[in-house]
């Protein structure tokens, strides 16, 4: 005996945009939006009426006029002559460079420090316990001043490399290391210096392909193999033997005392490397705390079981412990980088010039466009920090427990 049931497909009624679940919280959405979009439609509206009435208008043509100013710290070439638009982007460059090298050092020291606090070393786990309590509860700009100070008193100035009897050398004959500044080898490039760089980065691709390889090995079968040696060999091997059958089309050009201040190679200002020291250390000590409860997050009797098996303390550590402490430490890790984005504008303190210092000191000032330069700067900082969340979010989605 069979018997059918039959059910009519409910017709949807406008009542359930309230009553019903499954479309209420659509509708709430919906008018938190068409709130939000009124606001700033009033708000924008009333901006423009009051710039008409002031006889002002919201125009970005100043930026193809002459800047009229130099920059001490630049990546690209730019003079005073060069437009306010070339200014902002040397800005930007000078923003993005200072954060990158801050992100590294920052994680660097941060995973260092944090598993370091877990040493049973009674005297460096004190060690690293002062350095994160003292950095995290002292103010950044102060940082950023202390660090400045000690790094122009410290080191010479360049006139002490001068004389028969110099008081400064320079080390190894290629650095010099000044209260002005670092002074370092440049490259020079020279034809056929492209397939040398195209090979470091495809070995640099070999690496991690390598590791993923080694570790899909070890996760399905068991079998283990040592990636240290045979990355490092694809590190250099590759390179160095293209660059010479190529006959070295890449060269360094050395710093060179002449006058008053060294000329050649790379240079980078003292207020650049005092910002860059002074985020990635203060934001060290904050990474430092998340890959500390990262790592606590894991079971001990995860580490008991690898240490039964005979894997040593650093396998324990790479295999068992880190993967699993990284959905922890990841998702705060993202709020740490954009802070050093955003704090790296406390720059003009100790005179480097970034995009806050350019386009939102000196133009603004110079043009009188207030409104623009602050529009451009906000879409700026909102535009690097979507960037660098969505990109951590990539990774902390391929590092997540995936459930069976």
């Amino acid at each position: 005996m069979s018997t059918s049931i039959s059910t009519e497909r409910e017709t949807f009624r406008l009542s359930m945009l309230l009553n019903d679940k499954r479309y209420r919280s659509y509708t709430f959405q919906f008018f938190a939006l068409l709130v939000l979009i009124c606001i700033i439609a009033y708000l924008g509206k009333n901006l423009v009426e009051n710039l008409a009435k002031a006889g002002l208008n919201i125009s970005y043509g100043f930026l193809e006029d002459p800047a009229g100013y130099d920059i001490n710290q630049r990546l690209i070439e730019y003079n005073s002559q060069s437009s306010h638009l070339r200014a902002a982007f040397v800005g930007v460059l000078n923003t993005l460079l200072v954060a990158f090298l801050g992100c590294i050092m920052a994680t660097v020291l941060g995973v260092t420090a944090g598993i370091l606090r877990l040493s049973n070393n009674w005297i460096v786990a004190k060690l690293m316990t002062i350095y994160v309590e003292i950095f995290r509860n002292v103010p950044i700009l102060i940082w950023i001043l202390i660090i400045s100070s000690i790094f122009m008193g410290v080191l010479p100035q360049p006139r002490a490399f001068r004389g028969e009897n110099p008081e400064a050398t320079m080390l190894w004959d290629m650095f010099a290391f000044t209260g002005r500044g670092v002074y370092t080898p440049g490259p020079i490039f020279f034809e056929g210096s492209l397939v040398v760089i195209g090979t470091f980065l495809l070995s640099i691709v070999s690496i991690f392909a390598f590791r993923r390889y080694a570790r899909r090995k070890l996760y399905s079968e068991g079998k283990v193999i040592k990636t240290s040696w045979i990355s490092l060999l694809l590190f250099f091997i590759p390179t160095i033997i293209v660059f010479y059958a190529l006959g070295s089309p890449i060269g360094l050009e050395y710093p060179e005392l002449k006058g008053f201040n060294f000329k050649g190679g790379i240079y980078a200002r003292g207020s650049l490397i005092s910002l860059w020291f002074a985020l990635s250390i203060y934001t060290g000590a904050f990474i430092a705390e998340v890959v500390r409860a990262g790592i606590q997050s894991v079971d001990k009797g995860q580490t008991e079981a690898a240490a039964a098996l005979g894997l040593r303390s650093n396998f324990i550590m790479n295999l068992v412990v880190l993967p699993q402490a990284l959905r922890v430490i990841i998702p705060p890790m993202i709020s740490f980088y954009l802070n050093i984005t955003k704090n790296s504008s406390l720059a003009l303190a100790v005179g480097y010039m970034d995009i806050t210092s350019t386009l939102g000191g000196i133009t603004l000032n110079q043009t009188g466009r207030a409104i623009e330069a602050v529009l451009l700067l906000m879409l700026f900082y909102l535009a690097i920090s979507l960037s660098i969340s969505a990109v951590m979010n990539v990774y902390n989605r391929s590092v997540m427990l995936k459930e069976r």
